[in-house]
């Protein structure tokens, strides 16, 4: 039921990607209001983060999806009826509300159905599910856009939001018969400062939010507003062409997601190099494209980046696996929380600075996508500074729970 909610908000969340020279027609906006739309929508899901990881440990699962499935529903259904470029802004920004309280509650139901040894498993299928909603975006969004009209598509989607809380509601349990969580503690300021200061204090959480900054914003922009408009305006291709490569790049995610997370289960120690291992894999990718001296890149090049791009999302969820280890069972949700607003701070100033600077040079898309290269840049520096002392900390505990699991006879 979990990832049911999560697949439907994320065809809420992509269905701008391929919908944004429609949004541009209809609003009458450039590249930088069109890019408005993703960016408030991406702010909202960030700032959202942590205040949905202390509802999650808070309230529980059930009631933070409850919230997050009414708001993105009606964020859908408002954006399909928005008579202005104002009211749409509205609806996306309620939109991204709703889809920030979906995949740390997803997350924590993990942690509470399943072992933790599965936990890495258990975000690459959470995602894998997203990624297939974000296929239905692709897919079908795309073609019923031409075929219905806008807001028929959008008011049609956004009846999949009802049906997800039906079920919720009906079928939906926090955790298992017998294993109730610990009574919260009192709620209040002094509460909420310190779950927040105490995550933040570990590195591995750190280390799991600059992984997840790195990593997953070379894809997001591209899915979540710019693949479309640069395949079919720098690279000539038709539109079900450049759907097809958006497709490709859903489908990548998707396969690369069930081996990551195969890897990790069995071999913790392979987190790290999946990781830097994807990011130089982009960088290149990336570089490859800007600067191929033909007016458009090969084929073969595209796909080779769209493939490449499809291993971000998988890549992004080995932060998880840092901050899991390194939280406690009633910091997980805050943990997650500040992990996941990494990634997506990342696509928002991505998306933010490929508007301005589309707008600012005449639309050349080799100088706006080079920003890529800053942000990756800032993100390694950060990871490698982290990474020594957050194994050294995991050496630590494994240690200590070892000497506790000692039995001393009497």
């Amino acid at each position: 039921m979990g990832v049911a909610v999560y697949f439907v908000a994320v065809i809420f969340r992509t269905s701008l990607g391929v919908a944004g020279l429609d949004a541009a027609a209809r609003f009458h906006v450039n590249a930088s209001a069109l890019s408005t739309f993703s960016i408030l929508q991406l702010l909202v899901y960030a700032g959202m983060q942590i205040p949905v990881g202390l509802l999650v440990d808070r309230l529980g699962t059930k009631k933070v999806l409850t919230f997050g499935v009414v708001l993105f529903t009606l964020g859908q259904l408002g954006f399909a009826l928005s008579p202005s470029y104002g009211t749409a802004l509205a609806s996306r920004a309620m939109l991204g509300c709703g889809d920030a309280m979906t995949f740390i509650s997803v997350l924590r139901l993990g942690t509470r159905w399943f072992p933790a040894r599965r936990g890495p498993m258990i975000a690459q299928i959470a995602a894998l599910f997203g990624m297939a909603g974000n296929l239905v975006s692709t897919v079908f969004i795309s073609r019923t856009l031409h075929s219905l009209g806008w807001t028929a598509t959008f008011a049609g989607s956004s009846l999949a939001g009802v049906l997800v809380l039906v079920l919720l509601l009906l079928f939906l349990k926090d955790h298992p018969e017998g294993h109730e969580p610990p009574p919260s503690e009192h709620a209040g300021a002094a509460f909420v400062r310190r779950q927040i200061a105490e995550s933040w204090r570990e590195p591995g959480t750190r280390l799991g939010m600059w992984v997840h900054f790195t990593t997953q914003f070379p894809a997001m922009f591209f899915l979540l507003l710019w693949g479309l408009p640069f395949l079919v305006e720098a690279q000539g291709m038709s539109r079900a062409g450049a759907g097809e490569l958006l497709t490709l790049v859903v489908l990548s995610n998707m396969f690369v997601g069930l081996v990551y997370g195969q890897v990790i289960g069995r071999h913790h120690e392979a987190r790290m190099p999946l990781a830097l291992g994807t990011v130089g894999a982009t960088a290149l990718a990336w570089a490859l494209t800007i600067v191929y001296p033909g007016e458009h890149a090969p084929m073969w090049l595209l796909i080779t980046l769209c493939v490449v791009l499809g291993a971000c999302g998988p890549a992004s969820m080995i932060g998880f696996d840092f901050a899991r280890p390194a939280n406690p069972p009633q910091r997980q949700g805050t943990a997650s929380g500040i992990v996941n607003m990494g990634g997506f701070t990342a696509s928002m100033t991505m998306l933010l600075a490929v508007g301005i600077l589309l707008d600012a040079t005449d639309d050349n898309f080799r100088i706006a996508f080079s920003s890529v290269f800053v942000l990756e840049a800032l993100g390694i520096v950060q990871i490698l500074r982290l990474r020594a002392r957050t194994a050294r900390r995991e050496r630590e505990r494994l240690v200590a729970s070892r000497v506790e699991a000692v039995h001393v006879p009497a």
